[in-house]
């Protein structure tokens, strides 16, 4: 069954002020799990005895490209091993490392590596796209380059939903085409204001989430991560609505 969480991305400026305080608010709010982007120099044991508390999960972490490599790999997966989080997400690739098909064939390498080895550790290594992903270098994105040169045991989609559909693509036909590979989704309402596409609470918006947790629920992806970037109203206020928001949807598709 799948679950919902919250990236704390989306607050990060409360998570900043109070970390552990603010991912007990996201759990009084009803999120199954949060995923985390950084841990601001708090001890694995603080992490774990938190989530135990109030009965939530890991829904992921989002760890930089430069932490998966070398003697910090190790470090990564022993914090992440410590507060029982399986899924480790590689959130962005800078632009220096993604200028050519050739680029992206030498990152697909690379993943297929950081994946192996957080599969021997017992871990699910994913990759997390924004929209640069979809630009095309020849007859292909660089996002159909990364998943054709990487090995579906070792590198799995943590697809944004909000991303792919600002790029021009639906989300529906990504999951159908990557099937198991797809582990999780950012689920980021997306709604014109002026000139620009921006993110927006869970319903306010034209991506449509009722048909992708539709189709999510035919491949038994595990989790609908919510993010937004974009606020008009106070952001955890936006955060509960978005919980409420989504988990009507969620139990609506059962």
């Amino acid at each position: 069954m799948s679950k919902m969480g919250l990236q704390l991305y989306s607050i990060k400026e409360e998570v900043e002020k109070d970390f552990l305080g603010t991912v007990a608010k996201a759990a009084d709010m009803g999120y199954d799990g949060v995923q985390f982007a950084g841990f601001f120099d708090t001890p694995a044991e603080q992490v774990r005895d938190l989530l135990n508390e109030k009965g939530i999960e890991a829904a992921g972490a989002h760890i930089g490209i430069d932490q998966l490599r070398g003697d910090q790999l190790a470090e990564t997966l022993e914090y992440n091993k410590t507060i029982n989080n399986s899924l480790i997400i590689c959130p962005y690739i800078p632009e220096e490392m993604r200028q050519s098909g050739d680029d992206y064939r030498k990152l697909a390498e690379l993943l297929n590596e950081i994946g192996a080895a957080c599969l021997q550790e017992g871990f699910t290594f994913a990759y997390h796209n924004h929209a640069f992903e979809f630009e095309k270098y020849g007859d292909k994105t660089g996002f159909e380059i990364l998943y054709k040169n990487t090995d579906p045991a070792y590198v799995k989609m943590e697809l944004d939903c909000f991303w792919a559909l600002y790029a021009g693509y639906d989300p529906n036909d990504i999951i159908q085409t990557y099937g198991d590979r797809v582990v999780s989704l950012h689920i980021k309402d997306i709604k014109k204001q002026g000139n620009e596409n921006v993110s927006t609470e869970i319903g306010n918006g034209h991506l449509d989430i009722e048909e992708i947790i539709k189709t999510s629920n035919d491949h038994l992806v595990k989790w609908f991560v919510i993010e937004q970037e974009h606020y008009e109203i106070d952001q955890m206020e936006s955060t509960k609505m978005n919980a409420d928001n989504l988990k009507k949807m969620l139990v609506s598709a059962k």
